[in-house]
């Protein structure tokens, strides 16, 4: 499902044709959309509008430009509309010192009302910001904003800019900007930016996305912009629908069901099948994200059984489907050795191009063997998690009840691993402040097997 998380279809351009428009989106897969007011007249439009279509949600609330309008009287409108059910944000509102159509004295002064308005009603903020990081902030920080939750909606700030707004827990939304030759900085975001903290729009009838580039924007055309962002982010547009689909739901509490609200046993991403056959663990990493949330990549993986062997091979279906199917969950997969060897075997003999186990590194020292001619016999490949340069920073950042112990028999498994299976990689988080070079001599000098640097806030 593609979900156009910043749309205005109640704007006049869409007087002559609107029924149609929104025949096109659920013809393009657009499943669900939020139609976003700028004053009290547009915000009544939308609320009419999404009582009117069960698939599409309404925000509310003055624009920058509107907002030298704004007295006590209209912000008593805008809580009144907010209590209808299909509102689920107080939006756009923000600054913009670009045009000005409103003094920024004034601006500031009407967006932290609506932030207050925001906190007070318990909904998400839809931010406009042009040319106004520094005093948007500011009024957030001031009005203790930031705890509402929200997006900078149509994006086009650096990556540094972006980075203080996840920190906060906020998202950042992409619009057709992002598909333009020159927006070479947008697109380095889009690049870098978490799969949980990014949404995709249209800002209709605005700023339609190439190829469509210099005709009316609407929200059929989202969809390119989940290319341009795929591309970038080396995904599907089937995975930047999935997680933008889930962020959208979670930022705004949309009531939608969406396919992927089961905890997932196989799960797709790129041209790889990934199994989940567990969530046990050997180690409480540190930087491990199941901590914060259960979601890897739009998928949930919180399993609330340990699935049998033929629960793992229905979810598979057709191994010859994918360029590689990969051991790996919220869980180290060899605690379930037998059950791994023998899916493991099952998909060879079913015609599985290429098997990969990502683990640990533990699994001889919890066995009490060596595990790896085992393994060699179905895996043809395996990723190994190094994660640190010397035992005392391994038992920090990975602690376990084997303490310091751990770390020598991580390396050891590395290189034993040569031994048994051809493609051997050792792999670190890039936590901040490791040491990171470090890490990679040890994995292609000592150990002499390739190295692979994992994004700290990336999983899958």
């Amino acid at each position: 499902m593609l979900i156009d998380s910043h749309a205005h279809i109640h704007f006049d351009d869409f007087n002559e044709d609107v029924a149609d428009v929104i025949q096109r989106l659920r013809d393009a897969g657009v499943g669900c959309m939020i139609n976003v007011g700028t004053d009290i007249p547009t915000s009544e439009q939308c609320v009419q509008l999404a009582q009117d279509y069960s698939f599409i949600y309404a925000a509310i609330g003055f624009h920058p430009h509107e907002a030298k309008l704004v007295d006590e009287a209209a912000l008593a409108c805008l809580r009144q509309l907010a209590q209808d059910e299909k509102v689920v944000a107080i939006g756009e509102i923000g600054l913009d010192y670009y045009y000005e159509h409103s003094p920024r004295d004034v601006q500031i002064s009407v967006f932290k009302q609506q932030i207050e308005l925001a906190k007070e009603l318990k909904l998400p903020i839809i931010i406009h910001c042009r040319d106004a990081f520094d005093d948007c902030f500011a009024a957030l920080d001031e009005t203790d904003g930031w705890k509402t939750g929200g997006v900078f909606h149509c994006y086009t700030g650096d990556l540094v800019t972006a980075k203080k707004i996840l920190r906060k827990g906020w998202y950042v939304s992409f619009s057709g900007i992002v598909t333009f030759k020159k927006a070479e900085e947008l697109q380095d975001v889009a690049r870098n930016i978490p799969r949980d903290r990014f949404l995709i729009e249209t800002d209709s009838p605005y700023l339609a996305p190439v190829p469509k580039r210099g005709k009316r924007n609407e929200p059929a055309y989202v969809q390119h912009v989940a290319e341009k962002v795929a591309e970038l982010k080396n995904l599907t547009v089937a995975d930047v629908a999935r997680i933008t689909a889930r962020n959208t739901k979670e930022l705004f509490g949309l009531p939608i069901d969406l396919p992927d609200d089961t905890a997932k046993v196989a799960y797709k991403i790129r041209n790889s099948l990934y199994l989940n056959i567990t969530n046990q663990c050997t180690l409480a990493c540190r930087f491990c994200p199941k901590f914060d949330d259960w979601i890897v990549k739009g998928h949930y993986l919180q399993l609330d059984h340990e699935p049998s062997e033929a629960e793992i091979l229905a979810a598979i279906d057709d191994p010859t489907k994918y360029q590689e199917i990969v051991f790996c969950g919220f869980g180290e997969s060899t605690l379930r050795l037998d059950l791994l060897k023998s899916v493991a075997t099952q998909l060879k003999a079913n015609g599985a191009a290429k098997l990969r186990l990502d683990t640990e590194g533990l699994a001889n020292l919890v066995h009490g063997r060596n595990i790896l001619p085992e393994l060699g016999e179905v895996i043809d490949a395996i990723s190994i998690s190094l994660n640190a340069p010397d035992a005392q920073m391994y038992a920090k950042l990975c602690p376990s009840k084997y303490g310091e112990d751990a770390y020598p028999h991580v390396k050891e498994f590395i290189k034993e691993a040569k031994q048994h299976i051809a493609d051997v990689t050792a792999s670190a988080v890039g936590v901040p402040n490791l040491d990171i070079e470090a890490c990679r001599t040890i994995a292609e000098q000592e150990l002499g097997v390739k190295f692979r640097l994992r994004p700290y806030d990336e999983v899958g």
